[in-house]
Formats: C-alpha cells, structure tokens, sequence
C-alpha cells in the first residue's frame, strides 16, 4: 500500500530527475516509461514524440545548449504532478538565453508515461534586454 507521503516522496524525486534531464540532456534512469508519450507546444508549433529515446533527440534538438534550472515548483496531482521551471543557458556567443515552461505529467509505475509541456519559447539576450527594460516584475 502506498501513502501520500509515498506518492509525495516520489512526485519530487520525479521532478528532481526531470531537473537533471533538462540540465545534461540525458535522462536518468526511472524518469520515464519506455513508451512515454510527449506533446509538446512552443508559441506557434507543436510536437509530439513517443517512447524514451525519441523524447531525448526532441530535447537534444530543441535545446542543444546544456543550461541550469534556476526556479521551479512542483505539485503533486491526483494522476501524477505539475512542475512550472525555468531555464537558462549560453549559446555559441555567450548570450545568455531563456525560457518558462509549464508541465503536466501523468506516472505509471513510478515513472513519467505522459506529459504535456507548454513553453514561452526561447527569449534571445536582445529579447531578455528588451523585456527587462520594459517591465519590473514584482517576483522573479
């Protein structure tokens, strides 16, 4: 029999583990099911992978740059979890780039087996300029 303290114990391993994916762009093992299911949205496109490996070569190609995870939340739903994160990284230049993202997983055996994922999309250093110039927000 699981607890809640079980299932809670559990949804923030998951996303401790989904932190480092995005962070190495390998996923660690029990992070998903073999046959994970990912539907993708970015402003104007969407994508859509299935099992494990294909799920990676999304990741790699849309975020070849290794970045850090500076924030994120994670909430444990009725069928999985919520996480909302950030990410930043550099690219060939040095720019500093970044992005917010929102998911929503479903867990199967302790693993991630589905999830939705809804991105900003990536702020390039002119757009993070911009904004910052444009807009004092009162959280970071």
């Amino acid at each position: 029999m699981t607890t809640d303290t079980d299932t809670g114990t559990r949804v923030k391993e998951l996303a401790d583990l989904f932190v480092r994916f995005l962070e190495t762009n390998t996923a660690p093992d029990g992070l998903f099911t073999d046959d994970v299911f990912l539907d993708l949205t970015v402003p104007q496109w969407r994508l859509q992978a299935a099992g494990r490996d294909e799920l990676v070569a999304v990741r790699r190609r849309g975020h070849p740059f290794l970045g850090t995870v500076p924030r994120h939340r994670v909430d444990a739903t009725p069928t999985g979890l919520v996480l909302e994160f950030e990410e930043e990284w550099e690219d060939e230049q040095g720019g500093t780039w970044y992005c917010r993202e929102l998911m929503r997983a479903d867990i199967r055996d302790g693993a991630i087996s589905e999830a939705s994922v809804y991105c900003t999309g990536d702020w390039d250093p002119a757009t993070r300029a911009a904004h910052a110039k444009e807009v004092d927000l009162l959280r970071p």
